[in-house]
């Protein structure tokens, strides 16, 4: 690095996947940068987001290599079993268990290539962000917050971000990771395209009356999925996607009239719920960059890819992505290459577009086949789930698929440090 140089790498938005990138960068002895509008006592508060993500096990893998599993793994529930169930009223069970058409995934089914590890891991967003900042700060990395980039510019040799305040930072290379409305990907000239689910996700977390043994249930209703999802202490996640005017319905009712619908919902196998804390609502898109790299700019997490979370993957699509920029962008920086070239860039977009584009693809076709009430759909989805779950190879491949560890992995996947 020169001294025309504030830092190797400005990252604009300090979210889980830009963190990730910051810290996998400061571990391999790089100079990081990250820039948020948002400062992070605020980010880990309880009202700022009240998600919590299932972690792939090959993504969990890459924040123990970084230095996170004392503060993460207290917070992290097992996912032992997925039951995916489909049907046309509320309540992810009948008291009789499932119908014929269901899937069930064991993590045991897998344990031989896992390593024991489960099918993913539950944390609560703010769990995450906690660790992540206060990683960072161990490892000295400078996080620019509350700051906000106006615009950026790209030169032969350097890329040129100016904050809304009028300060200026010169790196070889800037990172988009700053979501859907990414200003660095607008600046680079990066098209996006989309749609608009007319769907909204209402998100709670409760305590439930009795445990939930590790499993994650996601039951499908006509309306849209509907998840429960285990968390630590007999509590978890509810992720309950609606029509939007239903959604602002459910988001403005009184806690009662919210209780009795969410009770409805979970049906009876669990007990009765209590909600903890506020009800989010977040909106549903797809959002795909035309690419993921230009020059002296790469695009990461949902700058990147804004897809559904029918499947929870977007998240893990991120830290995917944020291994394998850190390896091509470390590996570069070794070889004594330039690090932010086109070419060097190419290589990580090469690595991660095919399966960013057919896994957000496939979340798709998933959310259009399984979010709707035509029979002849109904039936055809029904038999090939029961079809998936009566083909053990076939099975097993959607869990290691699901678990991350599918491909051409970066290292940090694996487990190995940069």
């Amino acid at each position: 690095m020169t001294d025309t140089f504030d830092a190797d790498v400005i990252i604009a938005g300090a979210g889980m996947a830009g963190a990730t990138l910051g810290l996998a960068l400061a571990k391999a002895g790089l100079k990081p940068v990250l820039i948020d509008p948002v400062v992070f006592s605020a980010q880990v508060a309880p009202t700022f987001d009240g998600r919590s993500s299932a972690i792939a096990y090959a993504a969990f893998r890459q924040w123990r290599t970084l230095g996170l599993a004392e503060a993460l793994e207290p917070q992290s529930e097992r996912i032992e079993h997925i039951l995916v169930t489909d049907g046309r009223t509320p309540g992810p069970l009948a008291a009789s268990g499932p119908g014929p058409f269901f899937l069930r995934f064991d993590a045991e089914e897998i344990a031989d290539r896992s390593d024991g590890e489960p099918l993913g891991y539950m944390l609560e967003n703010r769990h995450t962000r906690a660790a992540l900042a206060q990683a960072l700060e161990a490892a000295g990395v400078t996080v620019l917050a509350p700051a906000r980039v106006a615009s950026a510019s790209f030169e032969p040799r350097a890329a040129v971000v100016t904050l809304a305040d009028g300060r200026t930072l010169r790196a070889p290379l800037v990172v988009g990771a700053e979501g859907r409305g990414s200003v660095i990907r607008e600046a680079a000239g990066i098209g996006a395209i989309g749609w608009d689910y007319r769907q909204t996700g209402v998100v709670a977390t409760v305590k439930l009356a009795r445990p939930h043994n590790g499993v994650a249930h996601e039951f499908f209703l006509p309306s849209g999925p509907f998840a429960i999802l285990p968390l630590t202490d007999q509590r978890a996640s509810l992720v309950w996607t609606e029509s939007d005017r239903r959604a602002a319905a459910l988001k403005a009712a009184r806690p009662e009239i919210f209780h009795a619908h969410l009770q409805r919902r979970i049906g009876a196998h669990l007990g009765p719920a209590v909600v903890e804390g506020a009800v989010f609502t977040y909106p549903l898109n797809l959002q795909l960059a035309e690419r993921l790299c230009g020059p002296r700019v790469a695009l990461l997490g949902d700058a990147a890819h804004g897809v559904h979370p029918i499947a929870g993957q977007g998240l893990n699509l991120g830290l995917k992505g944020a291994a394998a920029l850190a390896e091509t962008i470390v590996d570069a920086a070794r070889l004594g290459e330039d690090f932010g070239s086109e070419a060097v860039l190419a290589r990580y977009a090469a690595w991660r577009s095919f399966d960013t584009v057919t896994l957000s693809a496939g979340m798709d076709a998933f959310v259009r086949l399984f979010s709707n009430d035509n029979p002849l759909l109904r039936l055809g989805r029904g038999l090939g789930m029961a079809a998936v779950n009566r083909i053990g190879p076939a099975r097993r491949f959607f869990m290691q698929e699901a678990g991350g560890a599918v491909g051409d992995l970066p290292r940090l996947l694996k487990g190995e440090a940069l």
